[in-house]
């Protein structure tokens, strides 16, 4: 199994598959509009701008499960990205990274990078690198802010 197993419908409510990145670096992050992380959407589009061309995306997956700090819908939560960190990366419906509704991509991903003390999400903006044959390379905290990420990134492109 590789995240191109994977099923997802992004903001807009369009049916996608992981399988249409097959050959890309990913970066898969569980995002909020109301948490004090968000400002890391600026670092996000930073990287992806940088590293775009080279086959890199970022992938974006709201969700609300951390004190309700998504509690948009799909349409506001793309409104607020563009509006207020011009984020073009792919954005995703909101999902559930944790519990028994969790998506399966993130079973899935937190099945092959476990945590620290859990193998739960633990955070908003917990983010899984990916490499290009869709295996999870690693895992970071949601402190982890995106430019400390980019050594692993341009390791992963190179």
């Amino acid at each position: 199994m590789t995240v191109y197993n994977y099923e997802v419908k992004t903001i807009s409510g369009e049916d996608k598959t992981l399988a249409d990145y097959q050959g890309n670096v990913l970066l898969i992050v569980n995002t909020a509009s109301k948490c004090g992380f968000t400002p890391q959407y600026e670092g996000l589009q930073q990287l992806y701008d940088k590293y775009q061309q080279d086959g890199f995306e970022v992938l974006g997956f709201p969700s609300n499960q951390f004190m309700n700090q998504e509690p948009g819908s799909d349409d506001e939560i793309s409104s607020f990205c563009q509006l207020n960190y011009g984020v073009t990366f792919p954005m995703f419906s909101k999902i559930d990274v944790n519990g028994k509704n969790a998506h399966p991509l993130f079973q899935f991903l937190t099945k092959e990078a476990p945590g620290v003390l859990t193998d739960q999400v633990k955070w908003n903006f917990t983010k899984f690198l990916i490499d290009k044959e869709g295996n999870v390379l690693k895992r970071y905290a949601p402190k982890t802010k995106p430019e400390e990420i980019e050594a692993d990134i341009q390791a992963a492109l190179a």
